[in-house]
């Protein structure tokens, strides 16, 4: 007798009733940049199809994202100003803080999450407090949950800190408890390669870090065990969602922290790989639906529960195509 696998195959139909993975938009979280002035909407770039917004033209892009059924932002400030604290991070009338604020004035359907860092908003580049040419991690705590504090206020439903300092999760945490936010929570960047898959983020976020890199606080993307530790230490510390970052190039970790532990996991499908694919597309190399659709599954094949992706919009096309 042949034993033959191929009859689960056999057509369309039957595909579908044994898929084991499938995406739907409630997967997905879009991530928008936020800029000082007015009547701003521009092309970045690094990122095609992807645009700095002024806070007074979100109203288009809120409405876009509601219609598609994309329940989730996720929003990265780009000041005007910066200084050696980051002080326009935790601001209260910040880009930020006013994007919270009118985004929540257009509608209720999406959820606000916030980017915690500081990388945008020094002078220097980098995620934390410079002390002696070196970030201090306990100087930076103070400052991290001044930003997440501040966005709670504004109105955000989660923070995101993305710094990787040690025991950021904890200070933050107490931080919103302490101010009466007990009820916002927080998707920790628990395991944030120091990835060279984040260059055209770091151009739209103008982030570069101005000396140095960022390898004494990021993780060595040769780690794996690490990476057990840090989201584990993370959900110690009152993590409420864990993410692995990058995605493609990290499936394994995603993999070992949904067999490790019983929480949420986000995968940020970055920049980097977002390009790439943007490039393939416009020499002509690739079928965009079908790679985009692929690459997409095989983060939630490996175990991620949500996706943060550039491609959102287009994915939520796509899904509701395919229904």
């Amino acid at each position: 007798m042949t034993i033959r696998p191929r009859r689960l195959r056999a057509n369309n139909q039957i595909r579908s009733l044994v898929r084991e993975t499938e995406l739907s938009i409630n997967d997905l979280i879009y991530p928008l940049f936020l800029v000082e002035g007015s009547n701003v909407k521009k092309e970045i770039s690094t990122l095609p199809g992807c645009y700095h917004f002024s806070v007074d033209v979100l109203k288009e892009e809120i409405e876009e994202l509601t219609k598609l059924g994309i329940k989730a932002v996720i929003l990265f400030g780009v000041p005007d100003k910066k200084d050696e604290v980051g002080s326009e991070a935790y601001r209260e009338n910040g880009i930020v803080q006013k994007g919270i604020r009118e985004i929540k004035r257009l509608t209720k359907d999406i959820m606000v999450i916030t980017d915690v860092c500081m990388c945008q908003y020094t002078d220097h580049g980098h995620c934390g407090i410079i002390e002696e040419s070196k970030v201090n991690n306990d100087s930076t705590l103070e400052y991290l949950t001044k930003i997440a504090v501040s966005h709670a206020k504004a109105g955000a439903d989660m923070v995101a800190p993305s710094d990787m300092m040690d025991g950021r999760v904890m200070a933050i945490r107490r931080g919103l408890d302490e101010n009466r936010f007990e009820n916002v929570s927080i998707m920790s960047y628990s395991a944030k390669y120091a990835s060279a898959f984040y260059g055209p983020f770091r151009a739209a976020a103008h982030s570069t870090p101005q000396f140095g890199d960022r390898r004494t606080y990021q993780m060595d993307p040769c780690n794996s065990d690490e990476a057990i530790r840090e989201t584990e230490l993370d959900i110690m510390e009152g993590a409420d969602i864990v993410m692995v970052k990058p995605a493609l190039s990290y499936l394994d970790i995603i993999r070992r922290i949904k067999d490790n532990f019983n929480v949420p996991i986000v995968a940020y499908n970055v920049s980097g790989e977002y390009a790439m694919i943007k490039s393939a597309v416009k020499a002509g190399l690739v079928d965009e639906k079908a790679i985009v659709i692929e690459k997409i599954t095989s983060m939630k094949r490996a175990g991620a529960d949500i996706i943060i992706t550039y491609y959102a919009k287009e994915l939520a096309k796509w899904i509701k195509e395919a229904d």
